[in-house]
């Protein structure tokens, strides 16, 4: 099977297009450094000739007001392109309880994309996943300084970006979902709680303390990030991630 990967150069395109390929699939890597620009169309009608799948791993490069029209414009061209193309599967990540998170201009986004591809013209599927562990250092970063870090008691329930990787492969090879799969980590941390166990796994000596009102978990209302009864639990758990990390 064709499968294009959009995006197949990134943290979790790259490893998507090294499992389609070792399963026998033609899975090929697009990206702006491949020539193709979702923003623009440049190159994609050449990047998705021939394929049967589409698989849409770009991301907005804000997260703030700007993100709705980059998916907007990013995904009208896409479903576009693939409907000309005869493309018969279209594939996007999204998050976890994205839909409950209103007051983050991101999610927002995320819903969009995820609106526009359920209103398109092809056969979809969308596999939404949990916060992955390689995000926490950047987490971390936007509430700390040199003294320490103040992170909000928001429940998450982080995942193995290999993990979220498997799952997307499998579904793009698969038949598609018409609907959403949801895939998460095997815990669930207060994300104070997850900044204190990274920090001690790096020797890094700061002082984590609570603050609900930093960052942009702060927005999350309850534990709505957290699976539900239908997601399926991926096997890393962070503790063990962090301990191969060196």
């Amino acid at each position: 099977m064709k499968i294009a990967v959009l995006g197949g150069t990134g943290l979790i395109g790259s490893q998507v297009v090294k499992i389609l390929q070792a399963a026998g699939h033609e899975a090929v890597p697009h990206s702006q450094s491949t020539g193709v620009d979702l923003l623009t169309g440049a190159g994609l009608p050449e990047a998705l000739k021939g394929a049967e799948v589409v698989v849409n791993l770009t991301n907005s490069p804000t997260f703030d007001e700007a993100s709705p029209a980059f998916f907007r414009t990013t995904m009208d061209n896409m479903l576009t392109v693939a409907q000309q193309a005869g493309v018969g599967h279209a594939v996007i990540l999204s998050i976890v309880g994205v839909d409950e998170v209103p007051a983050l201009d991101y999610y927002r986004a995320k819903v969009l994309q995820e609106d526009i591809l359920k209103a398109g013209p092809l056969p979809y599927s969308i596999v939404r996943a949990t916060q992955f562990f390689e995000f926490m250092e950047a987490v971390i970063s936007w509430t700390s300084d040199e003294n320490g870090v103040r992170l909000p008691t928001t429940p998450v329930q982080p995942i193995a970006a290999a993990d979220v990787a498997q799952a997307v492969a499998e579904v793009s090879a698969g038949t598609p979902l018409q609907g959403i799969r949801n895939i998460a980590g095997p815990d669930v941390f207060p994300l104070v709680e997850l900044g204190k166990i990274t920090l001690a796994a790096r020797g890094d000596h700061r002082t984590v303390t609570t603050d609900d009102s930093v960052g942009m978990f702060a927005a999350v209302p309850g534990d709505v990030l957290i699976s539900k009864g239908d997601a399926f639990i991926a096997p890393t758990a962070y503790r063990e991630w962090l301990g191969r990390q060196g």
